[in-house]
């Protein structure tokens, strides 16, 4: 069981279909940690904690969150950024955790969690990038262990769990870029292609920690989920490889959307950023393998 963050006061719930998933994603990725609450139990709301629900529905609590970027960005930047991109980093800032929470089950244990934007609270103010939950409906195999828990429904194969993944993730996010959505400057397809990146990235850095396996099983895995065709999601994973300088491969993918970092500081671009070309991608990535 994950402890909750410091500053809460809510009591976690016994194992659920999703706990081990989180466990495990937890222990390779220490700044993510998930909560399972009981229903009874409130989701946190104070000091520093904030609920998906009150993101996408109160002008007034997105406005507190957004402030801790634009703070974020003076500080470490000496300079502000612009309004959208503000807006821009604080939803990659909740999308990126908040997508596991559907992708770690998926991926490790074939279980796909429904949380609605009033199931999920987050805090990015005390380190960790801490998610608390209400777990409740669940899709899984039918010869899955777990389709006797309550909760449980089955679906007949893969390409159906996948189907309730991306219907899962989309029903999360959905109103949550209506919210972000006006203030990035941006509508439907750009902000999907920004959910699908979330998707591919999150877990495909997780399961890099799990061992070189898992993340060329999560490649394949992606692969399967976002074919570039599944609406609303825009593009696919668009894995490959580049030499290195000693020749061997280096892994990489494009990324359907960009983060904006460039309007702070245009010599540095993420590494599978699409600004960012071939040459410039390989150094950067070979750098962080060394480091």
């Amino acid at each position: 069981m994950h402890i909750p963050p410091a500053g809460s006061t809510a009591t976690a719930t016994t194992d659920t279909a999703t706990t081990a998933a989180y466990a495990r994603m937890t222990e390779a990725l220490p700044a993510v940690t998930v909560t399972e609450l009981p229903q009874e139990t409130p989701l946190p709301a104070t000091g520093g904690w904030v609920t998906a629900a009150a993101l996408a529905q109160h002008t007034t609590a997105l406005d507190a969150f957004l402030a801790w970027d634009d703070a974020q960005v003076l500080r470490d930047n000496g300079r502000k950024g612009r309004p959208d991109v503000i807006a821009g980093f604080g939803l990659h800032r909740y999308a990126w955790p908040a997508c596991l929470l559907f992708t770690a089950p998926w991926f490790l244990h074939r279980r796909v969690p429904r949380y609605p934007v009033a199931h999920v609270a987050y805090d990015r103010t005390r380190g960790p990038m801490a998610l608390a939950v209400h777990p409740g409906a669940f899709a899984c195999l039918p010869d899955d262990p777990a389709a006797a828990l309550p909760g449980a429904y089955t679906v007949p194969d893969e390409e159906s769990l996948r189907a309730e993944l991306r219907d899962a993730i989309a029903e999360h996010m959905e109103p949550l870029l209506a919210a972000f959505g006006p203030r990035m400057r941006r509508r439907g397809r750009a902000l999907w292609g920004m959910v699908t990146d979330e998707i591919i990235e999150g877990i495909w850095y997780v399961a890099g920690l799990l061992g070189e396996h898992e993340k060329r099983r999560a490649e394949h895995a992606l692969e399967l989920l976002l074919p570039g065709t599944s609406k609303p999601y825009v593009g696919s994973p668009a894995f490959r490889a580049l030499v290195g300088p000693d020749g061997r491969p280096v892994r990489t993918r494009d990324r359907v959307s960009c983060c904006m970092y460039y309007t702070l500081d245009p010599d540095d671009t993420c590494a599978t950023c699409p600004r960012t070309c071939d040459t410039d991608r390989i150094a950067k990535l070979t750098a962080a393998a060394a480091s």
